[in-house]
């Protein structure tokens, strides 16, 4: 039996999925406010109008338009239709939306995306939770999709994915603020060069000596970021990165006053 699925936002990451769902054998119907239209995709006009008949809906438009396709598409969904939301939006989100739909006998899942979609599609890896994770799961799977079920509920797997995103992102954004200020004081290529070989030898023992070393050394530290800090400004680099690593610093270090060598 054809699966019949919805997909809500046709953008960057919603049109890919559809296009691959499209290939892989399923029955799409799709919506999106701004009129997108994807290949062996059937437009509908509106949020409801899209999942009247389907067994699946995946939300793939954003976080500030989550609840808005929900409450859009209710009165059209029937009872027992798996609603997916696949937006990078707060566990308290995903946890209202759950309760929202819950009334209406309206299963919803939490699915993060564990790495862009351009270029993946239907591929990207995917991390799902939520009671109804596991059939979720196996529609996709049986799809070609690339699913991990996360035991918890609703807002499990997002937290996982946003805690990983603390990082990443908080070390992208890190290394983009130092390239600037090495740009600014003429040694770009050097710092990029230190850069990449302490990222190569990053394994589980580094993230110990990081986490142990910061606390341990605080105070020590807390004033080499405050210079990083004058540093960045006296180069005329706007300081977002070093100023709250070295905010970080100060509070560890009024914690525990007294630091060891």
């Amino acid at each position: 039996m054809t699966t019949c699925i919805a997909v809500l936002g046709l953008g960057e990451a919603g049109s890919e999925i559809a296009r691959d769902l499209v290939a892989a054998g399923a029955d799409v119907r799709g919506y999106d406010p701004l009129g997108i239209a994807v290949g062996g995709v059937a437009a509908r006009g509106s949020e409801a109008e899209a999942v009247a008949d389907a067994d699946l809906v995946l939300s793939v438009n954003s976080s500030h338009d989550a609840m808005t396709a929900l409450d859009n598409a209710l009165p059209a969904l029937r009872t027992g239709t798996l609603w997916a939301d696949l937006n990078t939006a707060s566990p308290g989100l995903k946890v209202a939306l759950a309760e929202r739909a819950a009334a209406s006998d309206v299963p919803v899942v939490d699915v993060a995306l564990m790495s862009p979609v351009p270029g993946k599609g239907l591929h990207t890896p995917m991390l799902v939770s939520g009671e109804a994770a596991q059939r979720y799961a196996d529609l996709l799977t049986g799809l070609g999709a690339e699913v991990e079920v996360q035991a918890g509920p609703v807002g499990t797997a997002i937290s996982r994915k946003l805690l990983r995103s603390v990082f990443y992102k908080g070390l992208a954004a890190a290394v983009v603020e130092a390239l600037r200020g090495a740009e600014a004081a003429g040694c770009a290529d050097w710092l990029r060069g230190n850069i990449a070989a302490e990222l190569a030898g990053f394994d589980e023992r580094t993230v110990d000596r990081l986490v142990d070393g910061t606390r341990v050394h605080a105070r020590r530290r807390a004033d080499e970021m405050a210079a990083a800090t004058e540093q960045l400004q006296e180069l005329g680099v706007p300081a977002r990165v070093a100023p709250a690593a070295r905010d970080l610093l100060v509070e560890l270090r009024d914690a525990a006053p007294e630091e060891s060598t």
